[in-house]
This record gives structure tokens, sequence and C-alpha cells, in this order.
């Protein structure tokens, strides 16, 4: 599907293409699962031109009829995993972080949020055979928190037995932009679009992107019930974009999440992740961190299309995440 370009579309020339591409509709997967009037305002055509579209963009990217179950099995072997390379997290996970997926990591400040972050930014770009995807990165940075010291000091701490390349090498392929504002943390969305669809067809495809807070911005500037509507609106579009690109280049979406304490309950854990139940269905894997007793991170399945709910620990080292 990915090695059909937009001008192959009926009706499609080089100049519509380019106007297509600039609007960050740069692949048919994502023309055949855009709205009639998104594209037609994209693209400057009219509804039917775009409604037609559409239509030769679905039959192409074989999108948007009804398939068996079988048919859908044999899909979802294109699905890839992504280690954590913590065995114990590893298989809470099914075998690590799902590809056309969003895995949400939620917790208090501390908890490991952005270490799950950094270390899944080194793993992606590890040969298959270790656990990786021998892939690029697209890192949205929300709350100025990444850091290539960082990075550095995870690759440093890899323990598997391949001739690690030099630390540069791993920072050239993670693509970073500090999102300032909600509005513009949604425009990066656009613009990783056009970055991944530039390295496709490279050794080193975008196989994951990071949105490390995916809520800091959202939750300041929508602080009143009276803007709850408006920022639940936002968020739910702003997730369903995710989804959209994760599927779009078979990449892992990781989105980390903040909490905040539910006043309702008396009794037991008050704590809940921020965005309410629009962040909640859109997000496949729901992952609770916690901090416990000497350091360790207690990370909690709380919700999956098809795992239990179970529990693993492990450790943040100056290495990286490491089994307990």
């Amino acid at each position: 599907m990915g090695e059909i370009d937009l001008e192959d579309l009926p009706g499609v020339g080089p100049t519509t293409a380019d106007k297509l591409r600039e609007a960050g509709y740069a692949t048919i997967e994502g023309i055949a699962t855009a709205s009639y009037s998104d594209l037609a305002e994209a693209a400057e055509i009219g509804e039917a031109t775009a409604k037609k579209m559409i239509r030769e963009a679905r039959k192409m990217a074989d999108i948007g009829g009804f398939k068996t179950g079988k048919v859908v099995l044999e899909e979802r072997k294109e699905v890839r995993k992504l280690s954590t390379l913590v065995p114990e997290l590893d298989d809470l996970l099914g075998g690590g972080l799902e590809t056309k997926s969003i895995s949400e990591f939620y917790g208090e400040f501390g908890s490991g949020k952005s270490q799950i972050a950094h270390q899944m930014a080194v793993n992606a770009q590890l040969p298959e055979d270790f656990g990786g995807l021998s892939a690029s990165c697209v890192y949205i940075d929300t709350e100025n928190t990444f850091r290539p010291e960082r990075i550095a000091q995870m690759v440093a701490g890899l323990e598997i037995d391949w001739d690690i390349p030099p630390v540069e090498e791993f920072l050239e392929h993670i693509h970073v932009a500090k999102g300032y504002t909600s509005d513009h943390q949604m425009l990066l969305l656009d613009s990783a679009r056009e970055l991944a669809a530039g390295l496709r067809d490279t050794d080193r495809p975008v196989r994951l992107f990071i949105v490390d807070s995916l809520t800091a911005h959202f939750r300041a500037e929508y602080s009143g019930r009276g803007t709850l509507s408006v920022r639940q609106q936002k968020l739910n579009k702003h997730m369903y974009d995710i989804a959209k690109i994760a599927e779009e280049h078979n990449a892992v979406a990781l989105v980390t999440n903040q909490v905040q304490s539910n006043p309702a309950v008396f009794f037991g854990d008050p704590t809940k992740p921020v965005g309410g139940n629009i962040v909640g269905h859109a997000s496949k894997f729901r992952v609770y961190l916690r901090k416990s007793k000497g350091g360790k991170r207690v990370a909690k399945l709380v919700d999956s299309p098809s795992l239990p709910e179970g529990e693993a620990a492990f450790i943040v080292e100056e290495a990286g995440l490491k089994p307990v």
C-alpha cells in the first residue's frame, strides 16, 4: 500500500499532490481516511471532487469495507512489538509496545513516564532480533523533559550482544520538537506526518511517535468547567490524529499522561488519569505507573483489548530501565 504515489489517484496531478502533501496528506491511506470537507479545504477543490478522490483512495488502499475475521487476523501479522528490554514488563504488555496502537503511560510526577519515553526512543532503533524496530523516532516534548544526555546514558547501558553504534547515531534518528501550546502540539503532529512520509522508504522509517506529555497544555489552558467541552473536543481530535498516524506508518504511538485526584473516592487510590473517557477510549493499552519501595516502579496494565490486568515491577537506573 505504501508504494502508491498520490499522483496515481485518478485526477490528481503534481500540483494537487503537492497541495495535499503540504496539508499533511502524504499517503493514500491518509486521504482514504480523511473527511470530505477537510480534504476539499486542504487541496482547494470542491467537495464532490474530494469525495471522488477519497472513494478512489479507499479502493486503492483497501480501506472502508467489511472484512472477515480471518482477513483481519492476516493483517494483524503486520503488527510489530517494541521491547522495553525488561522481561516482566514485556510479558505484561504481551511482548512489548504494539504498533498501530496508542499506548498510554500515566502516573504521578517521578513515576517514570519520561524515562520510559527516553528508553523507547533508544530501543526503537535496535534491530528486530533485539526487540527493536530498526526505526527512527518522533518525540513531541511538551514539558521540556527530553535530554540527549539521558539518551547517552541509556545507550551506554544497553546490555545486548550487538555492535552498538555511537550515541550520535542514535540521536541522529530521534526527531525532537517542543510543543509550546496545545494548538502548537497538534500542529506538530502534522509536521511529524510529513517527516514520517519522507522517511517512509528509507532504511530508518519512523516507527515510534512519542507525545510527552499528552495533556499538560490542555490541562493548563482549559482549567475551568466551562471550558471542559472545548478541551475534550480538541483532545478527541488530537487522539484521533495520533491513532491515524500510528496506523498509517505501522508505528507505536506512546503518550504519557498526568494524573489528578478523584474527590469521589474515599477508599483506595483516588488517582485517575487526565482526559477522561476521551483518552481512555483512544488508548488501546493503558498503564498506570506508581513508585514503590526501594526505588522500584510498578506498572499496572489497566486496560487492553486482549490482555488481562496485571502488574510488573522495574527499576530506573542511570543505565535505563532494568529488571528488579
